[in-house]
């Protein structure tokens, strides 16, 4: 197996470093390095904070529970089982729903894929524990999507209505979402795996390729896996990997699978980049052996300029999320070098990566709308209808300004 030497570590907050180090452990000879070097100065509630936001708690407490960390404060162990638990239950609930819908829409003669929940979790780990998920997502035809619907209607779920924010995005609507207030389930129903352009498998050759989940009694199907594991690089590389979970994932399915050219999805050309992304920073992060036939997809230029800027999306969105729901745990964060950035230069490296990722052809859509303005153009500056026109100008130069402003 081959190695990558690039250290994308180095740009991490330590809680997070810490986060990592404990999911890698492979015995209990592996808590020594993290006595010795990544215990010093810990901010446990950012630790908890980031591991909650990553969605990896149960692959921590998972090892902690196994391997232990005498110096690791009581409370947070017993915090990360809490969670640990509640996510246990949690996925157990939408086993439970996830057969049941299996099996109404099947006697209804729609074919259905998972795309996530207790299935996939189960197919990458071997243990629905080990992954967390809120939600249940569906792919299933387009021309089956009304008759889906009022099978789910009839079932005591409602449909969530659009944003009014959103409504001008309804045109390329790939999803649509259902919410069953009893059950406190949701539903993402997908008809479509990318928004359009993008170029995607037909839904018949998805299902030629399916397997069935070892999961529930009735027939439960997923992808094949070469489809999940592209669903899942194109995933993760859509979002810039800020949740460390997808990586995870791509982890074990590298561990599990021996991915090699040999794979049908390699033979897209156009999709190795994003191959080559995931195998850098799952290598780097996750120490995930790298096959020697597809090291050299972690070697092209773009995909190491992808994984270069993945890193400050991982940071950002962290601190996004650490902003919203801890204070206490942000004033750590806000230390770290990539968050004491500017404004700008952070709306930069995020415009930046989300156009990297891109087709050439998404590439000038998202150009398009980067310079279409919005709701926050007009509250920024108000102007008579009649002059309208002039927020195109305008719009950055009002980016910059409500930028400038927010890190004063």
């Amino acid at each position: 197996m081959g190695k990558i030497n690039n250290d994308y570590l180095s740009c991490m907050p330590k809680e997070l470093r810490l986060l990592l180090q404990i999911i890698n452990m492979e015995s209990k000879e592996g808590t020594e390095p993290i006595k010795n070097k990544y215990l010093i100065d810990i901010d446990w509630d950012l630790f908890l904070q980031l591991a909650a936001h990553h969605r990896i708690y149960p692959l921590a407490y998972s090892k902690l529970n196994k391997i232990g960390v005498e110096l690791i404060p009581l409370y947070v162990i017993q915090t990360l089982y809490q969670k640990y638990k509640e996510n246990t239950f949690q996925m157990l609930h939408l086993s439970g729903e996830m057969e049941r819908v299996s099996k109404l829409f099947t006697e209804n003669n729609i074919r259905l894929l998972f795309l996530k929940g207790p299935a996939i979790a189960a197919d990458i780990y071997g243990d629905i524990s080990l992954r967390t998920s809120k939600d249940l997502d569906i792919l299933i035809p387009k021309t089956d999507l009304n008759r889906a619907e009022q099978l789910l209607l009839n079932c005591g779920y409602e449909k969530e209505e659009t944003s009014p924010f959103s409504t001008k995005r309804k045109s390329g609507s790939i999803h649509v979402s259902y919410y069953h207030s009893q059950k406190k389930t949701q539903i993402e129903i997908h008809w479509r795996l990318y928004r359009p352009p993008a170029t995607e498998p037909s839904f018949d050759e998805l299902w030629r390729r399916k397997r069935i989940s070892n999961l529930t009694s009735y027939p439960v199907y997923l992808f094949g896996k070469d489809d999940l594991f592209f669903y899942l690089v194109n995933h993760g590389a859509k979002h810039g990997w800020f949740r460390l979970r997808w990586l995870a994932d791509i982890d074990q399915i590298i561990r599990k699978s021996n991915i090699t050219k040999e794979n049908y999805l390699f033979q897209k050309k156009y999709q190795l980049h994003l191959i080559g992304q995931a195998l850098i920073l799952a290598s780097q992060l996750f120490k995930t052996p790298i096959h020697e036939e597809i090291l050299p997809l972690t070697k092209e230029k773009h995909s190491r300029k992808l994984a270069e800027l993945a890193k400050f999306y991982m940071v950002e969105m962290g601190h996004k999320n650490i902003n919203q729901s801890s204070k206490d745990a942000l004033a750590n964060y806000n230390n770290h070098p990539f968050t004491k950035k500017s404004s700008i230069k952070k709306l930069f490296y995020i415009n930046l990566y989300e156009y990297s990722v891109k087709t050439n052809i998404q590439k000038l859509l998202f150009i398009m709308r980067l310079l279409n303005p919005n709701s926050a153009d007009i509250s920024t500056l108000r102007l008579p209808k009649p002059l309208y026109f002039l927020y195109f100008p305008l719009r950055p130069f009002l980016i910059f300004w409500r930028k400038t402003r927010k890190s004063l």
